[in-house]
């Protein structure tokens, strides 16, 4: 071989290699943490906790450093197929259709919780039904979303109290539509959360909540969800969205008044009114939501994902769902490491 061969060769070795160097070819590029999606999307309800809080005040922007793009929801049932159809990035959606879309192997991980539910959803009846208890209720026609926390509370408060589904009519609607059949003289009862809740009171009464289930072991919350695929390339954003929640937090523990000035304006409703919703939610700090109560930690998970699971044998129970996958599926669909990282 030539001089002048090997010296073309090398050179045309040398333009290689830096070619695969300035295009990555050749090996796998993780994308770096510091590196930023132009947008994200928040799939958001109206829900009188941390979330309309700091929607309301300008977090999200400002502590993640993005453009942030919010879609409403009526229901977890409708943030599901959000996921599914891979329109969002983050999410919030209760303990049941979670249960519901991690037994269906959507692509997410619970990674927050926006507030255990007390009182805050409840079976409320018309003053004019001439309902006491929830036994009254046989032969009532009773309205609630399918598939949501509220759907499950029902199921349980008439199993608890001996009435068969048979015995009542269960109608799925969302929250708007409850208070337009409510108004209308359609329904005689449902199960639903603020504020159309409150709304639904003007003319009626509550038999029961989820406070009072949770008491006999019935626990409902509302999770925060976010993509795996976007949380394993955007790790950084997924724990600085917990340090949001985090700020929400400290300002309805310090300062509830402008908390409550902030979901009234969010939710269109009177600041006492939305202090009074705010407070029928059980409101968790960052350290709570790690404690072996909830999410536990990396190395010992909590109770969370047993409800979750409990949640979806009720729903196989009552033939909701076809079937309901192992203990260990719902431990990896939950993940405390970025609460963890936020409290760094």
């Amino acid at each position: 071989m030539s001089k002048k061969l090997m010296r073309l060769l090398a050179i045309g070795g040398l333009i290689m290699a830096l070619a695969l160097q300035l295009t990555g070819c050749g090996k796998t590029t993780k994308v770096s943490s510091a590196q930023k999606p132009e947008a994200i999307t928040i799939g958001f309800q109206d829900i009188p906790n941390d979330e309309i809080v700091a929607k309301v005040k300008g977090f999200y922007e400002t502590e993640l450093g993005v453009k942030v793009n919010f879609k409403k929801f009526d229901s977890g049932r409708d943030v599901n197929n959000a996921f599914a159809s891979n329109s969002i990035d983050f999410g919030l959606l209760g303990t049941t259709p979670a249960a519901v879309g991690i037994a269906n192997g959507l692509n997410y991980e619970v990674f927050w919780i926006h507030d255990v539910i007390g009182a805050a959803e409840s079976l409320a009846v018309k003053n004019t039904a001439n309902v006491n208890s929830v036994k009254d209720l046989k032969g009532k026609r009773i309205a609630v979303p399918f598939s949501s926390t509220a759907h499950y509370s029902l199921l349980n408060a008439l199993k608890l109290e001996g009435v068969s589904l048979a015995e009542v009519k269960i109608l799925d609607m969302q929250p708007p539509d409850i208070l337009a059949a409510w108004q209308r003289g359609d329904i005689d009862a449902a199960y639903v959360w603020n504020p159309v809740l409150g709304k639904l009171l003007a003319d009626g009464k509550v038999i029961t909540d989820s406070g009072k289930l949770a008491e006999k072991g019935i626990v409902t919350a509302d999770l925060g969800i976010v993509s795996k695929s976007f949380a394993q390339k955007y790790p950084d954003l997924v724990t600085k969205y917990i340090k949001v929640q985090q700020k929400a937090y400290e300002l309805y523990k310090n300062n509830p008044d402008d908390a409550a000035a902030a979901l009234a304006k969010g939710l269109n409703i009177e600041k006492a009114e939305a202090l009074k919703q705010a407070k029928e939610l059980i409101w968790l700090s960052a350290q709570e939501e790690i404690s072996d109560k909830y999410f536990g930690s990396s190395a010992k998970k909590g109770n969370l994902a047993n409800v979750l699971k409990a949640t979806a044998d009720f729903l196989v129970e009552q033939k909701a769902i076809e079937k309901a996958p192992a203990q260990d599926v719902f431990e990896k669909a939950i993940n405390p490491k970025y609460i963890e990282n936020a409290l760094k």
